[in-house]
């Protein structure tokens, strides 16, 4: 059996991503998430303006988060993100976040992207879209 396939990218927190108690806001991570899910796509599929280019947009259409501990201003962050189940339609990914100081898990959770055109209907991923990401 090999290996997960996992893609690291990192992030500092700003300023302006956190709250009043001086810890990043909760629904921030979901930002740090499209983060990961965007430099996996552009580093091993394709980027996501290429997929504008053929019509396709990918919007989540299922999240989750759990949250660990928390992360304040300045911390420099590590996105680890994965690819799960992978549709004709759909794909999750897997995010975990983690404080790159002490490699603290800070938040784990997923997303699921749909594949759905410039009017919002479902289609079936582009033949080179689904090969790249089952082979992640």
């Amino acid at each position: 059996m090999r290996e997960p396939f996992i893609h690291r990218c990192s992030c500092r927190v700003l300023y302006g991503d956190t709250d009043a108690g001086g810890v990043v806001y909760y629904a921030n991570y979901l930002r740090y998430f499209e983060q990961g899910r965007t430099e996996l796509m552009r580093a091993h599929v394709m980027p996501y303006s290429e997929l504008e280019r053929q019509g396709i947009i990918m919007p989540v259409v299922e999240c989750q988060a759990r949250y660990k501990a928390s992360a304040r201003y300045d911390d420099l962050l590590l996105i680890e993100t994965g690819v799960g189940a992978v549709k004709p339609i759909s794909c999750r990914f897997e995010y975990r976040i983690l404080r790159e100081a002490d490699g603290r898990l800070l938040v784990q959770g997923y997303t699921v992207n749909a594949a759905v055109d410039r009017n919002g209907k479902l289609v079936r991923f582009p033949e080179g879209l689904l090969a790249g990401l089952q082979a992640l």
